[in-house]
């Protein structure tokens, strides 16, 4: 989901002694096998743990947080609280390997916060200058590169998808509503209540169809087929559907779901990389997929849009986007989330959206909407879902440092919606020409006015 700054300090100026471990660091059990970076504590140099831990010192120290290191010692300037049980292992997993180290060591049950969401906002809604400037500046010297390995090239994209959504479809539906859809849904009231997130999702889909005009006889592309909810409505509209994922868990269940609606004669699912389907639609829809695509290949994806859109067409995109200066930033850094979460993944700015598609395409941004506080709420509804089911995610196979990865991830995204980092985009792109069958622009039910408790 979301992608922050990865950071690793280097060494450059003397630094206090690192700091002794707490005398029962109660590590958490770790399977070296499955997780061979959270098990071992990395090595690091002496110079860069103790840069590292002089950085992150001076940085809790003025934020409004309450960090206790090994029980002795306690920084910050108040706030939610987070319990370091071991400091010298936290301090030389960030000197090595930055914000992934960060990650690694809560993976490890090094360190702990009872409001984990609220402890990583006031760390998100500081992102841009927590590293020192002179660091900032020598990113590309110290931070982690992406491997090349997940390059979303078609072969390395199967790969990447393959190993976040097939996962397992069980896994996913524990916490996700009985749309399962995975992806922000749109409320019309805050606080947002878990008994109409299916409405909310529902909602979401609707204004996207309706945004690409999507209605009697179109024909429909979506890239990115999730678990087939949005090809069940638009199917359900009279549209004509194919929907394409490289996921096979996703296709084998929204061939069953869409099965089941009825619809198995309006809807084709494929497992096809996008850049290799052909012909030409009406309209194209894709839901939080650009964000699986990768920098590097974004003007291929927009391209493609193009060359397979009629004239006069729309496309319809969900996206989750981050400031584009920051964007510009953490470009070549390889990241947790990357690492344990959404290998390949990077979060555009609406910036790069624009630019890249007025530079390679015909397609132009006509129309769009941000309504980031609606994901904070669904990520909150799913993440409070995820750990009221621990039994059966554990039952599922599913391992503790994988259940504290997993909230971690989900934490991490809520906290970057809530301090503003993280936005998500309903945004409209149009091509050039007269089409060549009228969309029906909205449907039955479906409001057309302002979002209800859009609080933008």
């Amino acid at each position: 989901m979301s992608s922050t700054t990865s950071s690793s300090s280097s060494a450059s100026s003397p630094s206090p002694t690192p700091a002794a471990p707490s005398p029962d660091p109660a590590r958490l059990p770790v399977d070296e096998r499955r997780w061979p970076d959270v098990a071992r504590t990395p090595r690091a140099s002496r110079i860069r743990t103790a840069v590292a831990e002089r950085i992150v010192r001076r940085a809790l120290a003025r934020l409004p947080l309450r960090v206790r290191l090994g029980g002795t010692e306690t920084l910050g300037l108040g706030g939610p609280l987070v319990e370091v049980r071991d400091p010298a292992a936290f301090f030389r997993r960030i000197g090595a390997d930055g914000l992934i180290g960060f990650g690694e060591s809560y993976m490890a049950g090094e360190w702990e916060a009872p409001d984990l969401v609220g402890a990583l906002t006031v760390l998100a809604e500081r992102a841009a200058y927590l590293i020192p400037a002179p660091l900032q500046r020598l990113r590309s010297v110290w931070a982690s590169k992406q491997p090349d390995a997940q390059r979303n090239t078609p072969e390395g994209s199967r790969d990447n998808i393959s190993r976040h959504y097939d996962l397992s479809n069980d896994l996913f539906a524990l916490f996700l509503d009985e749309t399962l859809s995975y992806s922000s849904g749109l409320f019309r009231s805050f606080p947002a209540d878990r008994s109409l997130l299916a409405a909310a999702q529902r909602r979401k889909i609707d204004r996207l169809l309706d945004r690409a005009g999507v209605g009697l006889g179109t024909q429909l592309l979506e890239i990115g087929t999730g678990w087939g909810e949005l090809a069940i409505r638009a199917a359900g509209r009279g549209a004509r559907v194919i929907t394409v994922t490289l996921s096979e868990e996703q296709r084998d269940l929204a061939q069953e779901r869409i099965r089941a609606a009825g619809y198995e004669e309006n809807v084709t699912v494929l497992l096809r990389d996008y850049r290799r389907v052909m012909g030409t639609f009406d309209a194209v829809v894709s839901v939080e997929m650009i964000e699986a695509v990768g920098a590097e290949f974004w003007p291929e994806y927009f391209r493609t849009l193009d060359r397979l859109l009629a004239p006069g067409g729309r496309v319809a995109l969900q996206a989750i986007t981050m400031p584009h200066d920051r964007m510009l930033a953490t470009r070549d850094t390889f990241t947790w989330i990357q690492k344990y979460i959404f290998p390949g993944g990077f979060l555009p700015s609406v910036e790069a959206i624009e630019a890249i598609t007025t530079e390679h395409t015909a397609l132009r941004v006509t129309d769009r909407d941000g309504f980031g506080p609606h994901y904070e709420q669904t990520l909150r509804l799913w993440r409070e879902r995820f750990t009221e089911r621990a039994g059966d995610v554990e039952a599922l196979g599913f391992d503790e440092t994988f259940r504290r990865m997993w909230t971690f991830y989900l934490a991490y995204s809520e906290a970057g919606f809530r301090s503003g980092y993280l936005d998500v985009q309903q945004m409209v792109l149009t091509k050039p020409g007269v089409p060549t069958k009228p969309g029906v622009p909205t449907g039955p039910g479906v409001p057309t006015g302002p979002w209800e408790g859009d609080t933008r």
